[in-house]
């Protein structure tokens, strides 16, 4: 007997709830456990929850009836802000002024552009131009949870301005494709706004949503330097909070919910808070539990007998996508920056489609437009066929086009200094190159300046005091204290900073 998910009837049984949580923890558990079979295979991680959500769903081993759309953009909403959050907090200021410029004409330009050419494409497949349209705004935008997952999930190190690119375009995109779908969708309920409304609706939302985010951020970053509370578990609590109220502010002002949340947490992860290391890896937590979660909820959602159908217009669409629509959209966008051709090329094949666009599909099922369970349908075949072509050959075209960057190994042991008030020095963990400049010397013959020492020498699985004798290999991890005015000194002889 299938389980009803979130039943609302008198005759709910007490052991639902058990039997749901159940079937979730053991989607979780398989989901978690299998995620490195999976990488080793160079398959997205995101393909996985979404199969398995699919098996746990009403027509497959799981037996779990969900179909509730409502509920599930809500969640999904969730989902991604802490997703975005956490991408934010990642973030640095100085990898958003280099790509600045690149990451928002393909956010604008290169979404619109896509959304035209996929309407175009699905019109000539026999799609009504309505729906057509709708098809093409829904899938126009890359996905902030899919991009994250490959790259960041499969440890794709890739050269600073290819790679920032892509996550900042993944992590701003999602306001263009909003609107475009939203607009369609009122053109087609009879609500559409004026056309200069429209036309002036994208820089307000971007520029409402940007000031929102960097306003609480601002008074974020006051609040946790500035309160005590009576246990750090409480920080995160905090740091929660501010996400919630930046994205439902800035939404509440007409402004982009999504792009808030992202300023939000680039302000408070390039700030000096108490336990910020500790928080960026609970966020880093909270999302992949998001990615997993929402992946397995949107699987459950699909009727692998209701696919059939639409799988022409889902494949199709999704090959053009992949092959034409994006690289198209990127060329025209970047051409004008006379950015390298093998960089264009490969930010064109790393356009993931994911959670984004299954849960812009929903909004046409809300609405009751004709033709929305056909969008819903073929949408999840362009998210899977985006999984599997761009998704799943990432790492050897990377590895072609020569765009990665040597990842430094992080050390087996990790050591902080966490303080509810701000400190005047810094305690960072430096990779020992055979290229720097203390490679092969001795502690003693370092010249460090006044106040300046090193901590802790990590050297493989081995902890090691740092004593005037010990000497500094290659492939060491060196803990270095100094002051923040001494920074430059420092990377002159340490390097980069891990």
């Amino acid at each position: 007997m299938p389980c009803a998910l979130f039943a609302t009837s008198s005759s709910f049984e007490p052991n639902a709830t058990a039997i749901l949580l159940t079937i979730a923890g053991l989607l979780l558990a398989i989901s978690v456990l299998f995620s490195r079979t999976v990488d080793r295979l160079g398959l997205p991680l995101v393909l996985l929850f979404l199969v398995l959500g699919m098996l746990g769903g009403s027509e497959g081993i799981g037996r779990v009836h969900f179909e509730n759309y409502s509920l599930s953009m809500r969640l999904g909403t969730v989902a991604l802000v802490l997703i975005l959050f956490d991408g934010g907090m990642n973030t640095s200021t100085r990898a958003i002024r280099n790509v600045l410029l690149p990451a928002s004409l393909l956010a604008t330009i290169g979404v619109a552009l896509t959304a035209g050419f996929v309407a175009g494409f699905s019109h000539l497949l026999g799609l009504p131009w309505s729906q057509a349209m709708l098809l093409g705004a829904v899938v126009s935008s890359t996905d902030a949870a899919a991009v994250f997952a490959v790259l960041r999930g499969g440890r794709i190190a890739l050269q600073p301005r290819v790679g920032n690119t892509i996550e900042v375009e993944s992590c701003v995109n999602d306001p263009m494709a909003v609107i475009l779908t939203t607009t369609i969708l009122e053109v087609l309920t009879g609500k559409s706004a004026s056309p200069w409304m429209i036309a002036i609706s994208v820089p307000l939302q971007l520029a409402v949503g940007a000031a929102a985010g960097a306003i609480i951020g601002y008074l974020g970053r006051a609040l946790l330097q500035q309160v005590r509370v009576p246990t750090v578990g409480l920080y995160p609590a905090l740091t929660l909070a501010l996400a919630c109220v930046s994205f439902g502010a800035a939404t509440l002002a007409h402004g982009s919910g999504f792009l808030a949340v992202y300023a939000t947490a680039v302000f408070l992860g390039n700030s000096k808070i108490p336990y910020r290391s500790g928080l960026i890896r609970i966020h880093d937590a909270l999302a992949w539990l998001s990615q997993i979660a929402m992946f397995l909820m949107l699987g459950l959602l699909v009727f692998p007998s209701r696919l059939v159908p639409v799988i022409g217009l889902g494949v199709g669409v999704g090959l053009f996508l992949t092959f034409v629509a994006r690289p198209l959209a990127v060329f025209a966008c970047l051409a004008p920056l006379r950015m390298p051709l093998k960089e264009t090329g490969y930010i064109s094949w790393v356009g993931l489609r994911g959670a984004v666009p299954i849960i812009l599909a929903i909004f046409p099922v809300l609405a009751g437009v004709d033709g929305a369970d056909r969008i819903f349908n073929a949408v999840f075949f362009i998210v899977v066929l985006s999984a599997i072509v761009p998704g799943a050959t990432i790492r050897a075209v990377t590895r072609v086009l020569k765009l990665g960057s040597p990842e430094k190994p992080q050390p087996a042991a990790v050591l902080e200094v966490n303080s509810v008030h701000p400190l005047t020095g810094e305690l960072t963990s430096f990779f020992i190159d055979p290229s720097v400049a203390v490679c092969g010397a001795k502690i003693r013959e370092i010249e460090f300046p006044q106040g300046a020492a090193i901590v802790l020498i990590v050297r493989g699985n081995e902890l090691i005091a740092a004593k005037g004798d010990t000497k500094l290999e290659a492939g060491d991890h060196v803990y270095v204290f100094f002051h923040d005015s001494d920074r430059g000194f420092i990377e002159l002889l340490f390097g980069r900073p891990m």
